[in-house]
């Protein structure tokens, strides 16, 4: 069941509403529109999961961040109502599977049992892991990508001032995409992914997403 997203983050009062059990989120910059859960929403969220909701916090970009403070994790604040996922998809390599999940004890057997029917991690890529943990080196290699993205970053938003005559962007505090809107724009976001991609530049329309047009880049 989908749930409202603002400039504040999801909407509590929206979650409620639905009367789900559960929600996934990613407070610290949602795809596609790059917000941050504000302080109010998630005091909200944490008592509503303090009342019995299950939070499932994926730390989606939380690590490629460029202006501004790291945001706090919501399971720091609530440990046993919140799983926390993240992985090292972005940071090293999809291809290597690796990412992690921690749960309230009290769902550890369950996830664990269920956690033995799906495929299998390669045990030296988790030793390799923990070895650039331990090292130090996954830190100093963040720092690297961190200073490249951002160049790749500010060139983008360069490009977008320069050639895109009323566009908006938002999101570019933190992770590897972009959401560019276009409001009172008279064309269709599906046609300007399709010559985007004719140009080699691959987007994804979002159509109803915040005023006007949007597509993430």
């Amino acid at each position: 069941m989908p749930v409202r997203v603002d400039e504040a983050g999801l909407d509590v009062a929206g979650l409620r509403a639905s009367g789900a059990g559960a929600v996934l989120l990613t407070p610290a910059h949602q795809f596609p529109t790059g917000v941050v859960l504000d302080g109010e929403r998630r005091r909200d969220l944490l008592g509503w999961a303090a009342a019995g909701g299950l939070v499932i916090e994926d730390d989606y970009d939380a690590e490629h961040r460029y202006d501004r403070a790291p945001v706090p994790a919501l399971r720091a604040l609530l440990p046993e109502g919140v799983c926390y996922a993240g992985s090292v998809s972005k940071l090293l390599a999809p291809a290597l599977r690796l990412g992690w999940l921690l749960v309230p004890p009290r769902l550890r057997d369950a996830v664990t049992a269920a956690k033995a029917l799906t495929w299998a991690i390669p045990v030296l890529a988790q030793l390799v892991l923990a070895r650039l943990i331990d090292s130090g080196e996954l830190d100093r290699h963040l720092r690297f990508v961190r200073r490249r993205h951002r160049r790749r970053r500010d060139a983008m938003l360069r490009a977008v001032d320069g050639l895109l005559p009323g566009a908006r962007v938002h999101g570019a505090a933190a992770g590897l995409h972009l959401m560019v809107t276009f409001d009172g724009a008279d064309f269709e976001d599906t046609a300007l992914a399709s010559a985007a991609l004719a140009l080699g530049v691959k987007t994804t329309p979002c159509p109803g997403t915040a005023s006007g047009r949007a597509l993430p880049a």
